[in-house]
């Protein structure tokens, strides 16, 4: 593996904020390869710097930061978290609609940064995986929608990390030559039967 830095694009029209998320990404060791203040110029240059990584605001001027997720997802330049000043749940479902891997509420610490980052470029390169199984877009995207829930039910079941849910569905699969969906749909069918009898309540948030 390459010990090469991550590089990371930074999309954020506040000056002050741009400049936090900076410092915050050069003392954990990221290189910041470009910080742009609107939407579109943030496509512009991830398209022309193919970073690692790239932080969008969500409000931002001429193109807003989830248009411009989507528009990066969709090329598969580099996995994206966006930040909000918002906890709504209506924004965050768009990002992620839009293709973003993670998010960040501001005001947020390196402490939430560097996490949010690890689950960005895990979930990214995840989703590389995927797809390289499945072609036809449709298939694609239900393909990712049962193995989040297959991973989910690994967590919650096994006390497994995101990570290593994903990695145990794709090495399992592959040793037993099956597709990664179809050892999802194993593990959920599999799973809920075992569950027949619920035990867990709601947590609220």
């Amino acid at each position: 593996m390459s010990n090469a830095p991550t590089r990371v694009l930074i999309a954020e029209d506040e000056a002050l904020i741009r400049l936090d998320l900076k410092e915050m990404l050069e003392e954990e060791g990221y290189v910041v390869v470009g910080e742009v203040g609107d939407g579109q110029a943030a496509v512009d240059q991830a398209k022309e710097l193919r970073p690692d990584l790239v932080v969008l605001d969500v409000q931002m001027p001429v193109l807003d930061g989830i248009a411009a997720a989507e528009q990066i997802a969709a090329a598969r330049i580099a996995p994206v978290i966006v930040l909000t000043a918002f906890s709504q749940r209506e924004l965050v479902e768009r990002a992620r609609d839009a293709g973003a891997m993670a998010y960040l509420v501001k005001p947020f610490s390196k402490n939430d940064l560097v996490p949010a980052i690890e689950v960005a470029v895990g979930r990214f390169q995840e989703m590389h995986a995927l797809d390289a199984e499945v072609t036809d877009l449709k298939e694609r995207l239900e393909a990712r929608k049962v193995v989040e829930q297959a991973k989910g039910r690994l967590m919650a079941e096994r006390g497994m990390t995101e990570a290593e849910a994903f990695r145990w569905i794709q090495r399992t699969a592959m040793n037993e030559r099956t597709s990664m969906k179809a050892l999802a749909q194993a593990i959920l069918t599999t799973e809920v039967a075992d569950e027949a009898t619920p035990t867990g309540g709601t947590a609220g948030s």
